[in-house]
Parts: structure tokens; sequence; C-alpha cells
């Protein structure tokens, strides 16, 4: 959703909406208030890769700036329904692990008074409340930083830098749980062992489904890119994963960019390809230890080859095991909803994949929908969804049902089961009567927003929370509860919805 367009002219700053939320404050922040201070202004919706693709360079730039007149404020621009809730966003803070102010934008009123036209966007204010920078698109590292450091040798010598940052407060802190926002899941060929990504404990799981006990820990709680045994190895917020026979699971590091492996039998861990840093479009296979990759997000394994999700590049890659060579494999990179031959197919952000026989379904969250990839004709097809801004909770035909950024799906046959994210739902996708229906979740009037009455017993279970993934085994749906911290299991014929118990 990045953009290209920029501007150094000096206006004035507009001043903050009062009544709007604010979180990882004490209190609502003003311009006014602000004054003597550099504040940059990272406008955003937590659903766009772009804009996660920006957070680790705005963590660069307030640590390097920390105990100077520097603020940094997110301005929370809601894309989609599910992201105007200003529960939601905290969520997004939780899991992106956000330490500056967050301001919940609504109906986008200071995203058009900042005349902002894309996501991520940077605005630079001036300690005279002067906007002096104005950039869309990712990759502003060194810009932000120069322009950060001119403006505070330059106030400072005017006298007219404030003489200490203003106190803002701190972040909630996270609760101590078995699972942090888990991403994925996967079951082992002979479906007894459930692997689960735990992305906000940067570790990967392996659960006994049986007994609930956990059979392997892989990783550690802090945060890094390092291979060795499943103490010493390290993750940063994984989340794809597939099984290739009982003793291998690959692993999608997302935020590390990087492609894993996990030998259950040695219990090692070592990089197939990636290096901690974000990679760029290429045209064709490469050594994957000389590749980088960008936000892989989930994997589906298949014949010697792994199909990767590079939510990253709008793209699905390859991985060939034997070779290890890596590179796309569909999509030509430009994010939009476009069927046609593998080269000239479009994604925009795929985050779920789901192997069977010879086809490969994606769910493609930006575009809010499930595209299939038939390897036999080398094509690319939309099941359901229709573009970048079509969105919605509707069940019924095929042509007529909405979803809304969904991130996990699972073949089933016929069936296909859709773990549609923010409409906090499990959706399914019949292909014989051509018919999407919801098996978990409650759609409502009001923007899909699940609403419980005193007197309604469907609201004595917890309902999900931005569920990322879903699995079936047999006749229950295994679903990560990303936002509940969770693993659901939900029972098709007595439909019933109970929790994973983890047995640490």
């Amino acid at each position: 959703m990045a953009g290209n367009a920029g501007s150094s002219s000096n206006y004035k700053a507009q001043e903050f909406p009062e009544g709007f939320a604010w979180l990882n404050a004490e209190k609502p922040l003003s311009m006014a208030g602000l004054k003597g201070h550099v504040v940059v202004l990272d406008f955003w919706t937590y659903c766009c890769i772009n804009c996660m693709h920006t957070l680790p360079t705005l963590d660069w730039l307030e640590k390097k700036y920390r105990g100077q007149p520097v603020v940094f404020i997110g301005v929370h621009s809601a894309k989609f329904f599910n992201e105007q809730q200003a529960q939601n966003v905290q969520e997004a803070i939780g899991r992106y692990e956000i330490g500056h102010p967050v301001v919940v934008d609504q109906e986008m009123k200071i995203w058009r008074s900042y005349g902002v036209t894309a996501w991520p966007t940077i605005v630079i204010v001036d300690p005279k409340c002067n906007v002096v920078y104005q950039q869309a698109g990712e990759g502003q590292r060194d810009e932000l930083d120069d322009v950060i450091g001119v403006l505070l040798e330059r106030h400072r010598a005017a006298g007219t830098l404030a003489k200490e940052p203003i106190e803002i407060g701190h972040p909630k802190q996270a609760q101590k749980r078995v699972l942090s926002y888990p991403g994925k899941l996967a079951f082992s060929p002979d479906g007894r062992m459930l692997a689960i990504s735990d992305s906000n404990h940067n570790r990967v799981l392996v659960v006994d489904i049986e007994s609930g006990n956990l059979v392997h820990k892989v990783g550690g709680t802090a945060r890094d890119l390092r291979d060795g045994s499943f103490e010493e190895a390290r993750f940063f917020r994984p989340q794809g994963l597939a099984w290739a026979g009982d003793r291998i699971i690959y692993v999608a590091d997302t935020e590390n960019h990087a492609l894993r492996e996990i030998d259950i039998s040695a219990k090692t861990v070592r990089t197939l390809a990636g290096d901690g840093r974000q990679g760029a479009w290429i045209s064709g296979a490469q050594d994957g230890k000389m590749t980088q990759l960008s936000s892989p997000w989930d994997l589906a394994y298949s014949d010697g080859f792994l199909f990767i999700a590079m939510a990253g590049l709008h793209q699905i890659w390859a991985y060939h095991i034997e070779s290890g060579k890596i590179g796309p494999f569909a999509g030509s990179g430009y994010e939009n909803i476009v069927d046609g031959s593998f080269s000239e197919a479009q994604f925009a952000q795929p985050s779920g994949l789901s192997i069977y026989g010879n086809f490969l379904l994606v769910a493609d969250s930006e575009v809010s929908a499930v595209r299939l990839l038939d390897f036999s004709k080398k094509t690319v097809q939309t099941v359901v969804g229709e573009g970048l801004f079509e969105f919605g909770f509707k069940d019924g035909p095929l042509a007529w049902a909405r979803l809304q950024h969904p991130l996990g799906v699972h073949c089933a046959g016929n069936k296909i089961y859709v773990a549609d994210t923010y409409n906090h739902a499990v959706r399914l996708i019949d292909l014989d009567t051509q018919q999407v229906s919801t098996v978990v979740g409650r759609a409502a009037a009001d923007k899909a927003m699940m609403m419980c009455r005193i007197d309604d017993p469907a609201c004595d279970t917890l309902g999900l929370f931005e569920p990322s993934d879903v699995k079936q085994k047999g006749n229950t749906l295994y679903i990560a509860d990303t936002n509940n911290h969770l693993v659901r299991m939900f029972d098709l014929d007595k439909m019933v919805l109970k929790t994973l118990a983890i047995k640490e």
C-alpha cells in the first residue's frame, strides 16, 4: 500500500482533534504542548506490510534519540472496518511491541488534514510546529535520521528547542501467558503432534494434542537470528510452519526475513535462506544462503518443494530443498488482485497457504480473497474476493460473499476453511455448492462487529479474536486464536468451541 509521493514544503502542523482515543499515553497530546520538540508522525494501519516494515526504522530512531526532545507518534488511520476499533489497535500495538503513543484517527480526519494518500506516510514537524518533511513508503531511515539531526542542531543553536523531552507515559506491560499472539499451526504427518508458532515469545512449540503435553520448545523469548540447539536457537516473531516427514519442521521466521529448519531428531535449528535483513524483488531462483527474503508469512510443503507466502513482496516463492535454490514462483510483485499465468498474476500480501493435490490455496489478505494456483495449468484464479477495498462479512454465493483480511486457509477436498481474521470468524467455502458460510463467529449488521446480549447463550463461550490460522483434523478444526493467545478446537459435529490446554 506504499506510495512514493513526498514533499519538504513548510506549512503549519494540524492540531490533533479533541475526543480521539490515545493509546500508550497517559493523556491526549497536542501540537501546542509539543512545541519545542521534533515530532515524527507515522501514518499507518496495522494490516499493512509496508507499515510493519517501517516499525524497525522507528524503533532504531527512537533508541538513537532517546532522552532528546524528539517525540514519535503513530497516527492509526484504518483501512478495514475492524481496524477502526481502539481495542483492536491496542492489540496491534502489543503484537508489534510499539512503545510510542498512538492516536486512533477516527474517520481518517488527521489523515485528510495532512493530505496523506498512502500507508505508511511519515511527517516531521519542527519545534516551531511547521511541517518540514512528508514522504510515503518504507525505507526512509537515512533520510529521517538526517532531518531529525539537522532540526535538533538548528533549533538548539536558535534557542527554540525544549531543554528536555516531554513526559508521555509508558506502554502497557504484557501479561505472562503460555502463548503470546500465536500465528500459525501445522500437524505432523501422523496427526499426533501440533506445531505452534508462538510468535511474540519468538519460539515454536510442539504439543501432543491428546495429552496437551509440551513435547518440544524451540527457541527462547529473546528475539534474534541464531542457529544451534533448541535452547540456543532464536527467532523473531515466526509465523508459518510446515512438516516434511516426522522429523523436519520448516519455519517462516517472519521478522528475521528468513527460512529456518527445525530437526526434531537432532534437536537443532539452522537457517536455509535469509540473513535477517529485508530483501527486494528478484527475477529468478538463487542460492538460498545468498538470498534475502521479505516477511515470509506462511509455508506449504509438497514433493521436495517448500512454497512460501512472501507477504512483503506480494508473491508466492518456492524453495527447492535438495538444491537449496529459492525464488519467485507466482506473482509479478505488483500489489493487486489479478488472475492469469503465474508470471502475470498479482497478489496483495499473501499470508496463508494450503496444498491439496495439484492446487495451492492462498489467503490473500489485503484483497480479502482466497486465490487458487493450478500447478498443471500454471494459472492463478480467484475463488472469493474482489479487490483492495472490497471487503465485509457476507455469506452466500462466491461472487457475492465477502471476507475481511483473511490470514489462514486450509483445504480439505472441496471444502476450504478460512481464518477470516478481521471478522473474528472461521468461514467455509464449499466448492460443490459454490457457497460461503460462517462456521465459527457471528455476523452482525454493524460492520461485522460481534455483539453479545446478556441473555445470549452463545456468548457464554469466548469468541475468536483475530484468528490467524485454521487446520482440520478429523471432525475438529484447530484455530490459532491470536489475540486471545490461545489455540481453540471446534467440534464440527457437536458445534462446540473449546480451548486446547497446553501443559508446560
